[in-house]
């Protein structure tokens, strides 16, 4: 092979955003990882969403389904970005389901919270077309998008106003996310969330209870951008209600490094992929 087409690929990718290019290297790299087999799926007349399957998926499967929410501090962010993410979990036996939801400024709080939940009712509706079963169904992210799948999760009015009945969510798996950040102290909380008029609505640590389904909950020691006091302190609030929950800490690890070890190039950094999916596993067996 030329140097031309060797270097073409890595010279577009280099032009991504930091999330698509670590999709685009995802794709360049051997290992484990599930098949796009659905791109661009309406589930609102406004989003999409792309699916994701384990390779050799047999006929009449019913697979464990995880929805993956992708982060960016409700600014940024979208489906084909987070690519590696979709391909990680399908790589862990998981159809995988990842969403786009609306983002500050052209929404505010609580929009991107309801579109997450209305991507949970197309997955129920529709995952079992592509082998996996809507009777297990978990919910993953990174930052803001663990944010609103905790929210959603923790406070069940979401969920069934968007016509998904109780108890269809049946296990979380949640990296670097907030869920005790009140008051406001940066920017993009303030915007996203600052406007709403009863801030402890807001927090999805407020909305606890023993009907919560199990949950991990990952954080990086070293997180500068969410501090890990947030997966603390949720898990903390979980363990008190007597819901399973299982707090992972990764000693010296960012914000980055979590959602930067699920794709394969960087899989090593970190255990935060194999570790959410056995538990994902064993919780939904």
């Amino acid at each position: 092979m030329n140097r031309t087409a060797v270097l073409a690929p890595l010279l577009a990718l280099a032009a991504c955003s930091p999330p698509a290019l670590l999709t685009g290297l995802d794709r360049l790299t051997p290992g484990e990882g599930g098949t796009r087999v659905a791109s661009g799926v309406p589930f609102t007349p406004e989003l999409k969403l792309d699916v994701y399957a384990p390779p050799h998926v047999r006929q009449g499967a019913r697979l464990p389904v995880v929805i993956f929410y992708y982060g960016g501090g409700w600014v940024a962010g979208s489906r084909g970005g987070y690519g590696f993410a979709g391909s990680a979990y399908a790589g862990q036996g998981f159809v995988t389901v990842v969403p786009d939801y609306r983002l500050v400024p052209g929404v505010r709080f609580p929009t991107f919270v309801q579109d997450s939940a209305l991507a949970v009712k197309w997955t129920r509706d529709h995952v079992a077309e592509f082998g996996g079963d809507p009777n297990r169904i978990a919910v993953a992210g990174h930052s803001a998008g663990a944010y609103n799948a905790a929210m959603m999760t923790l406070d069940p009015h979401y969920l069934r106003d968007a016509g998904v009945p109780a108890g269809t969510i049946k296990a979380a798996a949640l990296l670097s996310g907030p869920y005790d950040f009140y008051p406001f102290t940066e920017m993009r909380g303030r915007d996203a969330l600052g406007q709403w008029p009863r801030p402890a609505e807001t927090q999805p640590i407020n909305f606890v209870t023993a009907a919560a389904p199990p949950m991990l909950l990952g954080h990086g020691t070293n997180d500068d951008i969410v501090n890990v006091r947030n997966s603390k302190a949720l898990a903390a609030k979980l363990q008190a209600a007597g819901v399973p929950v299982e707090l992972k800490l990764y000693q010296g690890k960012s914000h980055v490094d979590l959602a930067k070890s699920l794709s394969r190039p960087f899989r090593r950094t970190t255990p935060a992929l194999a570790d959410s999916a056995s538990f994902l596993h064993r919780v939904m067996p």
